[in-house]
């Protein structure tokens, strides 16, 4: 029998730091007492609609019995077990499944705690191998303005200089060779000028460089931008032509979120280096993992320091893993790309915002749908706009002048439909000034 608590939300408010939230004017903080399907149950009675799959990871909804029963048997059994110089089968089988559902030549996985640390990890990668191969000159990273990768120092270092959360600490971070930001879109033509100005930075600055980061099709936290595949093949082109690895960051668009497994696989391209986080899980625990060639692997392994410099404590968490295999199963055995297509299909609602004036553009792309805001119109007001979602029995949270949807899968269409309608209701309202 469970013991009902009430949330203290006056200790909350004075004491707990929430993500990107002042501590002297805190926005309102809705006290959760359990989530089940695509349902958020708040200790006020309301029952809301998740339109954010919980910052993308929760694709198969809340308090699925398959995820649930997996961690389960595993904690019974352990919850974790440092991973140096043990291994287990939750984590064997985990890694068996990634190589097989990940492009090809990716066959050495290194399971990491968070989607930043997995970046930190194949930036480590990119730099130790050329050190491996008595190469110190390339230090740089290169990668696109609008790019967005994480919260930790490596990681912040190539997210958007100027325009970026991090922006504040960039006197403190190292400097970074930024390319312009893809500007032709996903469904429209590319603009083959891009490409010549991509190889103007990779003849300038390639001795220099020791990878190429970019997030595949989806520049996510950078401003939702749907770019076209040509670029990011543009991209793979010149990284090998210029001898500069490729590092490619899922974390925000694997398992399936823009219509496809893996959303490289738009441009049919084979990154050197590839970050996956978010949904791993199924949105139950946090955990990532960075992959990569043998080529890379072997490299840092025959260098003068013989391993790669890195290992969290918590690496191979049994518990995180095995709900990974189980979330990864979970996707595979149902008819996923078809149940991405339908979501897509009844995204398709929120372009009746595009009639409103305050939106310069609407976008849809796999399970993902985005309203953009006029420069006009200026920033959402975030606690405002929430408490009217609130209202309006739907879980959205916006960020800069995007209103955006990342549903999990099992989302019907009557729950897709009240989610699109409530952006309408709110932009149309003016609930977000």
């Amino acid at each position: 029998m469970s013991t009902k608590h009430t949330i203290d939300l006056d200790f909350d408010r004075n004491h707990i730091w929430h993500p990107y939230t002042s501590m002297t004017q805190p926005i309102p903080v809705y006290p959760v007492t359990n989530a089940n399907h695509n349902l958020i149950h708040l200790e006020t009675g309301e029952k809301l609609i998740d339109g954010m799959a919980s910052w993308w990871s929760a694709i198969h909804g809340y308090n699925h019995p398959v995820l649930n029963n997996a961690m389960t048997e595993q904690i019974n059994k352990m919850s974790h077990v440092m991973f140096g110089g043990i291994t287990h089968y939750s984590a064997v089988e985990l890694c068996k499944k990634l190589v097989a559902i990940t492009p090809e030549h990716l066959n050495k996985v290194f399971l990491a705690d968070s989607g930043s640390v997995s970046v930190e990890v194949a930036i480590k990668m990119a730099l130790q191998y050329w050190l491996s191969q008595g190469i110190n000159t390339k230090q740089k990273l290169m990668t696109p303005f609008k790019g967005y990768h994480g919260d930790t120092f490596a990681a912040m270092s190539v997210c958007d200089p100027v325009n970026s959360m991090h922006s504040l600490y960039s006197g403190f971070l190292p400097e970074h060779v930024f390319v312009p930001a893809p500007v032709s879109q996903f469904h429209d033509e590319f603009n083959q000028a891009e490409a010549d100005e991509l190889e103007h930075y990779f003849l300038k600055h390639h001795q220099h460089v020791a990878a190429f980061i970019i997030e595949p099709i989806v520049q996510n936290a950078g401003g939702m931008n749907f770019y076209h595949p040509e670029y990011l093949a543009c991209v793979r082109k010149l990284c090998t032509q210029y001898d500069v690895l490729l590092i490619c960051d899922e974390i925000a668009t694997g398992f399936g979120r823009t219509g496809i497994m893996f959303a490289v696989e738009h441009a049919n391209v084979q990154p050197d280096i590839l970050c996956i986080g978010k949904a791993l899980t199924g949105g139950t625990m946090t955990l990532s993992a960075t992959l990569t060639t043998d080529k890379i692997a072997i490299g840092i392994s025959e260098g003068e320091a013989g391993v790669l410099m890195h290992g969290p404590t918590f690496m191979g968490n049994p518990l995180a893993c095995a709900v990974a295999c189980a979330s990864i199963d979970l996707l595979l055995e149902q008819d996923w790309q078809q149940r991405i297509c339908e979501i897509n299909q009844a995204l398709q609602q929120l372009h009746q915002c595009g009639s409103l004036t305050d939106v310069v553009n609407v976008r849809t792309l796999g399970a993902i749908g985005v309203v953009e805001l006029t420069d006009e119109a200026g920033i959402v007001d975030v606690a405002k706009i929430q408490a009217y979602f609130v209202s309006q029995g739907v879980w959205i949270r916006p960020f800069g002048k995007l209103i955006y949807l990342m549903p999990p899968y099992i989302s019907d269409d009557a729950s897709i439909k009240q989610l699109c309608d409530a952006i309408y209701n709110a932009i149309k309202g003016k609930h977000y000034v």
